[in-house]
């Protein structure tokens, strides 16, 4: 479903808590920001007023004034004097923040939102790595070799193999100098390591392969070549994806 597409669901229904939250606030923020995802209050239509949100959620207006300014904050909606809130377009929302990510992705059965966050990574991690192949340090590269030879030995270990798989990435990315492109993959990648659409399938065969890209990047930067680090990082990035995407039997908008 997507947040312009029509829904039967009561706009006041109460929300499914199983026990009232400690932080009320948080939580009718969380769920509003479901609902507005979800397109139960589409683009363009109003907020129910506060009375209405106080009913649905039984709480007071401060908290309902609390949870709104923090959707404003998150581009989810427009507060205007005497006009009342208004839900905003899907491209005013703030698409690295926690709540509007994770809620989006769990709605897009195309995995079109995936698509986009994979080819925001690529781009940075492979401008990264270009930049990591000109000036990383010795004790750098050789952190880079045992962490490529210890993922050869974990590749029966997923779970141990892919957090030295983050920790190779993180490694080139520190090694590039870039706090902000580093800051916005370590978001991204936070925010959907332990989701099923993204991680996909997990098996001996795949970290074989993948830590073949990883191998590959490794030499490119022991190298010094980073055009071709570049692009051994964008090519392990993709078909990285690609793989773990294979049996959604949806189309995908990443070009190789």
């Amino acid at each position: 479903m997507t947040p312009s597409q029509e829904t039967t669901v009561d706009a006041t229904a109460a929300p499914a808590w199983t026990r009232r939250p400690q932080n009320l606030a948080r939580a009718v923020t969380a769920e509003l920001v479901q609902r507005i995802v979800r397109g139960i209050h589409p683009s363009g239509s109003p907020l129910p007023p506060e009375p209405v949100l106080c009913e649905t959620f039984s709480v007071s207006r401060t908290v309902v004034r609390e949870a709104v300014k923090v959707l404003q904050e998150k581009g989810l909606v427009q507060v205007r004097q005497g006009a009342g809130t208004t839900v905003t377009e899907p491209s005013n929302w703030d698409m690295l923040d926690e709540l509007v990510l994770a809620a989006t992705i769990a709605e897009d059965d195309s995995l079109a939102i995936l698509d986009d966050l994979v080819v925001t990574r690529r781009l940075l991690e492979s401008d990264m790595a270009h930049v990591a192949a000109r000036q990383a340090d010795a004790e750098t590269v050789e952190r880079l070799r045992v962490l490529v030879d210890r993922m050869d030995e974990l590749v029966d270990d997923t779970a141990a193999y892919h957090e030295h798989d983050r920790a190779f990435h993180d490694t080139v990315m520190q090694a590039s100098g870039n706090r902000i492109a580093r800051g916005v993959v370590r978001s991204l990648e936070s925010q959907v390591a332990n989701t099923a659409r993204y991680m996909g399938r997990t098996q001996r065969s795949l970290c074989v392969a993948s830590n073949r890209g990883h191998r590959r990047i490794y030499e490119r930067i022991a190298a010094r070549d980073p055009a071709g680090a570049a692009e051994a990082m964008f090519t392990h990035i993709t078909e990285a994806w690609l793989v773990r995407r294979k049996g959604s039997g949806k189309p995908t908008r990443l070009q190789r």
